[in-house]
């Protein structure tokens, strides 16, 4: 039995009166690994909602595999829900697979080969197998405990409540069910933000693994690069979203030499439009047939005034009619991209001899126990370390958002600002512009307006931040922190959600400038070309640090 291929054809969806996809057709058979990339809000999560069959479309059509699973970036998961409740559902299509397997066995042993039932019951048996075969439904109880290792989760105990995960345990416990399940279509929405190195480089092992189709959008661009077998791209282009084969890598060099193909042809067009404009309008007023004679032209001037009439003529409508066909026709002018063009992240304290914040012997019991540290007034600290180490939980003692037993001496005066992993906003009705002038105050929004930051288009400056991706929410709150610098800003997983450029832009911003930086991430890209401090967060009983080491 072939496995069905997941289709889309003509997906137009509007969202908020702003068409969101327009026109999007896909394919994506057994064995390929789709990628969707693109700046943020440009319709990648869209996209897959509508694939899923979440959402319906505005126009077109979606074909769909029966067996499809899909992990959303924000998963609604009953939080009275145990980990075994998840892992029972995660393993129920498995179990029926065996039972039904064994019942269609016991039939097939009692009835005849000559019962005229019995080649449509050994039919339906056949089908059954090979559902079992491609889920390998035999080793599923093994296959899950497996991935739960795999993810960092192997060490809870099966009888914890969802409400008592952190959120980046859920999102893993997630995608955990989907890989137990092996769905013939898989369906991926940022599924790195919550991993680490260890828990990334499985899951692209699994997915690997898979013979179903996966489709999936990532900022992740290590991640891309590992797994993907095409990519599609639906940032504006010249004919519309564009697939890719090959990884993130072979996809970075076709698009740069795309987009100055594109800026070329427009360029080469408008010029030629200028010419034929001119040509048409005015040369047919400026070279006049019946000018002046001198005395030498006197015999052959009507002659010579009707040749001269006839060329221009047959100029002047050739011009206009390539005028007309290329106003048609002619591309549309390469949208600018957006630029990340923020100052300074954070702003310099006053004395940049005494530390901003020291530890001394913290602990948040359970979460973190750290000896010691001072953040320079100028320092710049990268905090690593796997899932549960304790990432978030020191930021937000540095913030002072968390109470901890121990000493925390943080400098009067100082301001902190604290990028969280989770954006959400109290009131999604308002707008992003008030939401912005609101938090930072009618003065501030007008010396530094929300729009000239480069982090979010003009157009969606008059949304409700409640129709924005879950990227674009990421932008704003960031917008609101380097708007008025902090002494001391802390960034939890910044890459998170922002689209590849994006992510190289604000790590460009990090590396400069006064004040002092602190981040926490996973982003293996980042990590690579971090030039500062860097403390890493051992997970384990008493949740040590490792060493502190300075490039």
């Amino acid at each position: 039995m072939p496995r069905p291929a997941l289709l889309a054809h003509d997906l137009v969806r509007t969202l908020g009166g702003r068409r969101v996809l327009d026109g999007v057709c896909l394919t994506a058979s057994p064995g390929h690994r789709i990628g969707l990339i693109g700046e943020n809000g440009v319709g990648k999560s869209t996209l897959l909602r509508l694939l899923a069959g979440v959402d319906e479309p505005d126009g077109g059509s979606v074909t769909r595999p029966r067996d499809l699973g899909f992990l959303h970036q924000e998963m609604p998961i009953d939080a009275d829900w145990t980990l075994a409740t998840v892992l029972d559902e995660a393993l129920r299509e498995a179990r029926e697979d065996l039972a039904e397997l064994d019942r269609l066995g016991e039939e097939l042993a009692h009835l005849p080969e000559d019962d005229p039932g019995h080649q449509e019951l050994l039919d339906t048996y056949g089908r059954r197998l090979e559902q079992a075969q491609h889920r390998q439904s035999w080793d599923a109880d093994r296959r899950a405990a497996l991935v739960l290792d795999g993810l960092g989760l192997g060490a809870l105990g099966h009888d914890r409540s969802l409400r008592s995960l952190s959120g980046g345990q859920r999102g893993r416990l997630a995608l955990a069910a989907l890989l137990v399940r092996r769905p013939m279509a898989l369906l991926l929405d940022e599924p790195t933000n919550h991993l680490d190195d260890t828990a990334a480089a499985f899951l692209e092992e699994q997915l690997r693994s898979l013979p179903g189709t996966v489709v999936l959008a990532s900022h992740d661009r290590a991640f891309l690069d590992a797994i993907s077998t095409d990519l599609i791209d639906l940032d504006p282009a010249l004919d519309g979203p564009v697939r890719y084969g090959g990884n993130y890598s072979a996809y970075l060099s076709e698009k740069h030499a795309e987009r100055r193909r594109w800026e070329r042809r427009y360029a080469q067009e408008q010029e030629e439009l200028e010419e034929l404009r001119e040509s048409a309008g005015v040369s047919a007023h400026r070279v006049a047939p019946d000018r002046g004679r001198t005395d030498n032209e006197k015999m052959g001037y009507g002659h010579r005034a009707g040749r001269v009439q006839n060329t221009i003529s047959r100029r002047v409508r050739n011009a206009a009619r390539r005028l007309e066909e290329l106003e048609r026709t002619q591309v549309t002018e390469p949208p600018r991209p957006l630029r990340f063009v923020v100052g300074d992240l954070a702003r310099r304290a006053e004395d940049s001899m005494q530390p901003l914040v020291a530890l001394r012997d913290v602990r948040v019991p359970g979460r973190l126990a750290l000896e010691g540290l001072e953040v320079a007034a100028t320092d710049r600290l990268l905090i690593t370390g796997g899932n549960g180490a304790g990432k978030s939980t020191l930021l937000a003692v540095l913030a002072g958002r968390l109470p901890a037993q121990g000493e925390v001496h943080r400098r009067p005066q100082v301001t902190v600002g604290l990028l969280t992993q989770d954006t959400v906003f109290d009131r999604p009705a308002r707008t992003v512009r008030d939401t912005y002038e609101a938090a930072v105050g009618p003065a501030r929004a007008a010396k530094v307006p929300l729009g000239s930051l480069g982090l979010l288009h003009e157009a969606d400056l008059d949304r409700g931040v409640g129709e924005l991706s879950v990227g674009q929410r990421r932008r704003l709150a960031l917008a609101l922190l380097v708007a008025r610098p902090p002494h001391l800003l802390l960034l939890d997983e910044p890459t998170n959600h922002l689209s590849p450029r994006l992510c190289d832009e604000l790590e460009e911003a990090l590396g400069s400038g006064p004040g002092a930086i602190v981040v926490a991430s996973h982003d293996r890209w980042l990590r690579r070309r971090w030039q500062g401090r860097e403390i890493r967060l051992a997970a384990g009983p008493d949740r040590r640090t490792g060493d502190i080491k300075t490039r």
